[in-house]
């Protein structure tokens, strides 16, 4: 079994056609090698492709075979539309978490659509309060904030169920005031960089825990258990994600379209 052949069989498995699938199962040893510590029919399974994984049933793969720290195959599918028949189960906080997937991506209604924008969730914190840490002063708001001109000391704070948003349509400031607000509790932060793609942060009690994440690129090898399913649900729903993994549930999209407040950080805090 080449290894050529066996990543082709994984790329396949998530982004390809069942013919494709089957035409590469017939290069391989072993239909099962791991890559990643995951299987061709694990990331059949993650991607959706209902199609890839009856090829690769049929070929043999282990719907069974424990990975990526006990979500095997069969038990990821139990979070998607096409469940395979198992005996593993999900927990009610699983079962709480794919349903709450469902209604924050439908909340969001696809907002903020653009690239440029940046935010903070933060867990336990109220709009005012974040405006205190942050020693901000409440601005108009203008037109130009939602242009690529907007001065970079501005960001829209909003409360919503579970703690707060902070965002700037166009700019990286609200993530950089990510560690200032998660004093005694934590968050996530992003940057959608146009250039760069998705650079997420998550911040816990003031310090940066992890920096530099594909947010909502998917399943990371050093993922947990908790954050793989929680990757997996929100792929491709980068400001979901950061939503979710704070513990926010906003009713709509309001954070990222008309914010509570508008208002200006202290230069130290603008400048960083």
């Amino acid at each position: 079994m080449g290894e050529r052949s066996l990543e082709q069989l994984h790329w396949a498995a998530e982004f390809k056609s069942a013919e494709e699938v089957a035409a590469l199962i017939a290069e391989v040893d072993d239909v099962d090698a791991l890559d990643e510590d995951r299987s061709a029919l694990w990331r059949a399974v993650h991607a959706s492709r209902p199609d890839n994984v009856q090829v690769l049933l049929a070929a043999g793969a282990d719907p069974a075979r424990q990975m990526m720290y006990g979500w095997s195959p069969a038990r990821l599918s139990l979070a998607t539309r096409h469940p395979l028949p198992t005996d593993e189960v999900l927990t009610p906080e699983e079962h709480l978490a794919v349903r709450e997937r469902g209604r924050l991506v439908a909340a969001l209604g696809g907002v903020p659509g653009d690239d440029g924008y940046s935010l903070a969730c933060v867990a336990g914190l109220d709009a005012a309060t974040a405006v205190q840490k942050l020693e901000a002063e409440p601005v108009e708001v203008t037109e130009q904030v939602w242009t690529w001109d907007a001065d970079l000391a501005v960001v829209g704070v909003t409360t919503v169920p579970g703690g707060c948003v902070v965002m700037q349509p166009k700019g990286y400031t609200a993530a950089n005031v990510l560690d200032r607000l998660s004093a005694g509790t934590f968050g996530f932060g992003m940057y959608a960089n146009p250039k760069g793609g998705n650079h997420g942060e998550i911040s816990r009690d003031g310090e940066c825990e992890a920096s530099d994440l594909s947010t909502g690129g998917g399943v990371d090898l050093e993922d947990t258990a908790e954050d793989v399913l929680l990757a997996h649900l929100y792929q491709g729903e980068p400001v979901a994600y950061c939503l979710a993994f704070a513990g926010l549930r906003p009713i709509d999209a309001r954070a990222f379209t008309a914010p509570d407040l508008w208002v200006r950080l202290p230069g130290h805090l603008a400048s960083d």
